[in-house]
């Protein structure tokens, strides 16, 4: 039996959000899921960018103020190690 639609979509976003990286400022280049919780939460209290980025933003923060950022390490986990031929 198959997953739900919808939790397909939740899989795809977390796996774009873990690889996205910061495209400006002080943290360019850093992953989102990374960037101190201080910058993201100066984000939420002045505004998220428009567009794609300001809703990653606004995911992130909601992760970080729930103390949900354990649930990216296996995905990170996974991009540090490459995998073994089998």
């Amino acid at each position: 039996m198959s997953e739900p639609p919808d939790q397909n979509i939740d899989h795809a976003l977390l796996l774009e959000l873990a690889a996205m990286k910061m495209p400006f400022g002080k943290y360019a280049g850093r992953l989102l899921v990374d960037l101190p919780e201080p910058y993201v939460v100066w984000f939420a209290q002045k505004g998220f960018p428009k567009g794609r980025l300001g809703t990653m933003l606004a995911i992130v923060y909601e992760i970080k103020v729930n103390g949900l950022e354990y649930l990216f390490e296996p995905l990170k986990d996974c991009k540090k190690t490459p995998n073994k031929p089998g």
